[in-house]
């Protein structure tokens, strides 16, 4: 559990970094800023899926296991929606940018 929970702490950071950086984002800077925040995004769901993974085995018991995991699951979809949408974005939006 342990585990999981620093590289949760990590994919927050990893989000929280994509946020600043998008709110600087400029035509001069675009393709740099979106390839960092695809970076990041992609590591934090990358992070949520090593916390997946560690539920696998028999560490814990059912109810907390399921829990816990049910929440995870929940968090990497999100992400998974977060890049998406930067995904679109830097596909459709970067060419608009004053």
């Amino acid at each position: 559990m342990a585990d999981c929970v620093e590289v949760i702490r990590d994919s927050i950071d990893e989000l929280q970094q994509s946020i600043g950086e998008l709110g600087h984002i400029s035509s001069s800077n675009f393709s740099l800023s979106m390839s960092d925040v695809q970076t990041w995004i992609s590591a934090a769901l990358m992070d949520e899926d090593t916390c997946m993974d560690a539920f696998e085995g028999n560490n814990m018991n059912g109810y907390a296991k399921t829990a816990v995991r049910k929440r995870i699951v929940k968090i990497a979809h999100l992400t998974s929606n977060a890049l998406a949408l930067v995904d679109n974005y830097d596909s459709t939006q970067g060419y608009y940018l004053p």
